[in-house]
């Protein structure tokens, strides 16, 4: 008989440590798959926006990174980490290409737009695509002809995207509870939380963490 499990990831478009971990997920669920075939993962992914009160038109990337971090020296220090750390799991970021700091609200709207229709194939290949506008090609996440250029290129409706994305502004209200530590964060069966882009074996060791108690949890 197969097992379930549920894991809810919450993240921001922004944050290469929520692309980071997505990978580490990734790893983690392929290696629980060789060994246990029988469970079926469902991933729930959730929208946080992190910063809700950036301008609809975003900021100049290098000011925001350089007003938060304080000095030349200490972008450089993070950005190296941040590209150290996606090499480890086999992710290009290319932090030289992005230009703006964009406000994430319509990314976040069009997600959850994708989430209630299409198949979960396309909204997987919608959410990546997205992770790789912002990380990989430089794009502006924020515009939403862009956003719509984009779940086009994944087989969603131009015009229905278009007309979603009209009738929304304004912060975007996710599960902000979910992320309270910080993003990415995950919660395993509604009952196990890791937080941060943690290896790919502590995953693992959680899953099984939450499947052992949902075994114990199961009436005999």
């Amino acid at each position: 008989m197969s097992v379930r499990l549920r894991i809810d990831v919450f993240f921001d478009f922004i944050c290469p440590w929520c692309l980071i971990g997505k990978r580490q997920l990734e790893r983690a669920q392929a290696l629980l798959h060789a060994q246990q075939p029988d469970v079926l993962v469902t991933t729930v992914w959730h929208g946080v926006q992190l910063l809700p009160h950036l301008p609809v038109q975003g900021e100049p990337f290098a000011e925001f990174y350089l007003n938060r971090l304080g000095s030349a020296e200490a972008v450089a220090m993070r950005q190296a980490q941040v590209q150290q750390a996606a090499k480890a799991v086999g992710v290009d970021v290319d932090l030289s290409r992005i230009t703006t700091m964009p406000n994430t609200a319509d990314a976040h709207r069009l997600l959850a737009h994708a989430n209630s229709r299409g198949s979960t194939a396309q909204r997987d290949q919608l959410l990546e695509r997205l992770f790789a506008a912002y990380f990989q090609n430089g794009e502006d996440i924020g515009r939403r002809e862009t956003l719509i250029t984009i779940a086009q290129s994944c087989g969603y409706d131009a015009d229905a995207v278009r007309d979603y994305l009209r009738d929304e502004s304004g912060p975007f209200v996710g599960n902000e509870v979910g992320a309270s530590s910080g993003v990415p964060s995950f919660l395993f069966d509604r009952q196990l939380t890791l937080v941060g882009a943690q290896p790919a074996e502590v995953m693992l060791s959680v899953m099984y963490e939450a499947l052992e108690r949902q075994r114990m949890q199961t009436p005999s």
